[in-house]
C-alpha cells in the first residue's frame, strides 16, 4: 500500500512538471519563436485547409454571368444615332467604357479628311488626346469655342485640353464677345454631324442630363459646315449671316429643319410648331424663360392638348420662369430629380416632332448667342426622346405649392 501511493504521488509530480515544461516550452516559442521541444512546429507547418479529415459533400455555387457591358441609353437607325447620358449608371470620367465620349473618340479615330466643332466647354483628356491623333494622319482639325467658358476656362483646375491641342499645332478660335459661342456641334468628314445638348466635359457627360444627336447626311454636314466657316471667319451672334432658306433637307421621308440662333430668329420658328399640336406636348428644359414659348405651350394646354414638361430645379421658381404660370393653371410639371444639372433642351410634339440642340429656352440664346437647333419628324427618334422623358419624370418631383405662389 505504501509503494503504491508513492508511485501515486511520483506520478502525480511528473506530470505536473511536464505541464510546467510544456507551459515554458510554449511560452518560449511564443516570444522567441524557438522550439526546442518540437511540440509546436510541425502544427505550424501544416498548410491551412489540409488538416481537414472529414470531406464535407460538394456544393456547385450558381453560375454568375458576366454583367452586361452599361451602354449610354438610346438607340439608332440607317442614318441617325440617339444617345443619353445616364448619371446614376455611368459616372465615371476615368472609364469610357459605354460612354458618350467613347462613342465621340470612335468618330474621331474613323475620321479621314475633317474635324470641325463648335463646340462651349471642354475638359476630357481623352478627347483630346484622339483630335491630337486624328491631326497627325492629317485630318483637319479645327475648333471654335467661346471665349470666357472654353479658352479663358482651360487656366482653370482639371482643365487644359486647349492648350494641349494648340500645342499639337491644331487651330482653336474663340467668338471674343460677350455672349455666349454656345454650340455643341461637330462635324466629320463633310458627312457625319454630331449636336445636341452636351458640352464635352466630365460634367456633362457623367452628371448631367443630356443628348446627343447624330445624322449621317452630306446634305445636313454642309449646312453644319457653312455655320461653321462663318465663325471660323469671325461671324457670331445676330450679325452673322443667315441662309434659313437654305437649311432644310429629307432623308428617307424625314423632314429636318436647322436653325441657327441669333441670325435664324429660333423662337419664331418654334412657337408655330408648338402651337401646330394635336395631341401632346412634353419638354424637358434647363432654362424655360421665354414668354412667346411659354404662352404657345399655355395656349395648347387650354385647348386640351396633353402637356407634361420637366424643368431644372434651379432658377424654376422665378418670376422669370414658366413653371409657376403652367404649374398654376394645372399643367402636369416637374422639378428635375438630378442632384447635379437638368441639361436637355428639349421638345417632343404629337410623339412625332423632336426639337432639340443647344439652345436654351431664353431670350438670351434666341437673341445674343450663337446656338443651333434641329427639328425633325420621325417616330423612331421620338420614341427614344420620349423614353428618356419618362425616365426623368419618374425621378423628378412635384414642385411645392407654397413655392408656386398661385393666385
Amino acid at each position: 500500500m505504501a509503494k503504491r501511493k508513492s508511485s501515486q504521488k511520483s506520478s502525480a509530480a511528473f506530470r505536473i512538471i511536464m505541464i510546467l515544461l510544456v507551459i515554458a516550452a510554449g511560452a518560449l516559442y511564443l516570444f522567441t519563436g524557438n522550439d526546442p521541444l518540437e511540440l509546436f512546429t510541425e502544427l505550424e507547418e501544416i498548410p491551412i485547409g489540409e488538416e481537414q479529415v472529414v470531406e464535407e459533400p460538394v456544393v456547385e455555387e450558381p453560375v454568375v454571368e458576366p454583367a452586361e457591358p452599361v451602354e449610354a441609353a438610346g438607340g439608332g437607325g440607317d442614318w441617325w444615332q440617339v444617345y443619353f447620358t445616364d448619371p446614376a449608371t455611368i459616372n465615371d470620367s476615368e472609364n469610357l467604357a459605354g460612354s458618350i465620349p467613347e462613342k465621340l473618340i470612335a468618330l474621331i479615330d474613323s475620321a479621314q479628311q475633317s474635324i470641325h466643332i463648335a463646340s462651349f466647354e471642354f475638359n476630357l483628356t481623352p478627347v483630346a488626346e484622339a483630335l491630337i491623333r486624328a491631326h497627325e494622319r492629317g485630318v483637319d482639325v479645327r475648333w471654335v469655342t467661346d471665349d470666357e467658358h472654353g479658352i479663358e476656362a482651360d487656366e482653370e483646375d482639371d482643365h487644359g485640353q486647349f492648350e494641349m491641342l494648340e500645342h499639337a499645332g491644331i487651330e482653336v478660335k474663340d467668338d471674343q464677345r460677350g455672349a455666349l459661342m454656345h454650340n455643341k456641334f461637330w462635324i466629320f468628314d463633310g458627312h457625319t454631324t454630331w449636336t445636341g445638348s452636351t458640352n464635352i466635359t466630365q460634367n456633362g457627360n457623367f452628371r448631367n442630363n443630356n443628348n446627343v444627336l447624330v445624322i449621317q447626311s452630306t446634305r445636313v454636314a454642309a449646312i453644319y459646315e457653312r455655320e461653321f466657316e462663318e465663325m471660323w471667319a469671325g461671324e457670331f451672334g445676330p450679325r452673322s449671316t443667315s441662309t434659313l432658306s437654305q437649311q432644310a433637307t429629307t432623308i428617307n421621308e424625314t423632314p429636318i429643319q436647322i436653325l441657327f440662333s441669333a441670325e435664324d430668329e429660333v423662337v419664331s420658328q418654334l412657337v408655330p410648331i408648338i402651337e401646330s399640336a394635336e395631341k401632346s406636348i412634353r419638354f424637358m428644359a434647363f432654362s424655360f424663360t421665354h414668354d412667346d414659348l411659354g404662352d404657345a405651350v399655355e395656349n395648347r394646354a387650354n385647348a386640351g392638348i396633353d402637356v407634361m414638361g420637366i424643368f431644372e430645379k434651379r432658377g424654376s421658381e422665378t418670376e422669370y420662369s414658366e413653371l409657376p404660370a403652367l404649374y398654376c393653371m394645372g399643367v402636369s410639371v416637374r422639378q428635375d430629380g438630378n442632384p447635379r444639372t437638368f441639361h436637355h433642351k428639349v421638345f417632343i410634339i404629337d410623339d412625332e416632332i423632336v426639337i432639340t440642340g443647344s439652345l436654351n429656352f431664353s431670350n438670351n440664346a434666341n437673341d445674343s448667342n450663337d446656338e443651333n437647333v434641329v427639328i425633325l419628324a420621325n417616330t423612331e427618334i421620338a420614341s427614344l426622346y420620349l423614353a428618356e422623358f419618362e425616365r426623368r419624370w419618374a425621378e423628378a418631383e412635384d414642385p411645392d405649392p407654397a413655392d408656386m405662389a398661385c393666385k
